[in-house]
């Protein structure tokens, strides 16, 4: 007696068939800088155009001011003007000693000694200038704020209140660009090299998959981990991402063109091995 099963069949296709190494890692931005207070002085941070203050997450513009410290501004200001004045009439006054001198009225010493005046005049004047500079605490770069005056609690310091020299004011860093640190073992790293495309995800965008490239391998094995860090470029151009987060890294080692491609519910294993049932007539035909 013959039995018949109804079966469902498929086509067998051809198909792009990727090697992948699936990893995770942590993200941290290309670089970062770290703004403190040079002059102990009264913080105040500034307000943005819609009257709010500046916080933590907002974009800052290139050499954009950050925050002031006051207290010590109308001193140093003032003392600004009494520098500058002084540095004109000491430069008036080396112009009419080198005049004097050119025309042979003057000893070489009163000339040297109105140049030694000028000097120390200037010197005066560009401390000053730079001494009030450093009340106003501006970005180096363009970039979002990461943190914003906290204090040794992490607590967020209040406008107004006095802090000393060396006070972090904020750390401001691009991400619109990130670095995923990953980590790969010995006979993973024989497979990667800089330039392959990786894609990152993160389980709080389901679906959603941002690209990035192997940027550098490290040459050293660390001895606590046993493992070789590898840094991915992330783009981050619509900034979903953020530093800090752990992502899922798949790096694209090799892409085969052409292969054959079955569903993967098609494939059943007999005897340890995976097989797969082909029409042969009439009949199902084992086939590894």
């Amino acid at each position: 007696v013959e039995f018949r099963i109804p079966v469902e069949v498929s086509d067998v296709v051809t198909d792009v068939v990727e090697d992948t190494i699936v990893t995770t890692g942590t993200l941290r931005p290309r670089e970062s800088v770290v703004l403190t207070v040079e002059t102990p002085g009264f913080l105040r941070l500034v307000r943005l155009e819609s009257g709010e203050r500046i916080a933590e997450g907002t974009h800052v513009e290139k050499n954009a001011l950050v925050a002031e410290i006051t207290g010590e501004d109308a001193r140093l200001a003032a003392r600004l003007e009494a520098t500058q004045r002084h540095l004109e009439a000491s430069e008036e006054e080396l112009n009419r000693r080198q005049q004097l001198f050119e025309r042979r009225l003057i000893a070489e010493e009163a000339l040297f000694l109105a140049r030694a005046t000028y000097e120390d005049a200037l010197h005066n004047f560009e401390t000053s200038k730079w001494t009030l500079e450093k009340t106003r605490i501006t970005t180096p770069i363009a970039g979002v704020v990461l943190q914003l005056a906290r204090d040794a609690n992490n607590r967020p310091v209040a406008d107004g209140q006095k802090v000393m020299q060396g006070f972090e004011v904020a750390r401001i860093a691009p991400i619109d660009n990130l670095i995923a640190d990953i980590d790969l073992v010995g006979p993973e790293l024989a497979r990667v090299r800089p330039g392959q495309p990786v894609r990152i995800e993160h389980y709080a965008f389901e679906k959603t998959v941002i690209m990035g490239k192997i940027l550098r391998l490290s040459p050293a094995m660390d001895t606590t981990t046993h493992s070789f860090r590898a840094e991915v470029e992330v783009d981050n151009e619509a900034q979903l991402l953020r530093p800090g987060m752990f992502v899922q890294a798949t790096i694209v080692t090799d892409r085969h063109q052409d292969v054959a491609v079955v569903p993967r519910d098609a494939i059943t294993e007999r005897a340890g091995r995976d097989v797969v049932f082909v029409i042969d007539g009439q009949r199902a035909r084992r086939q590894e």
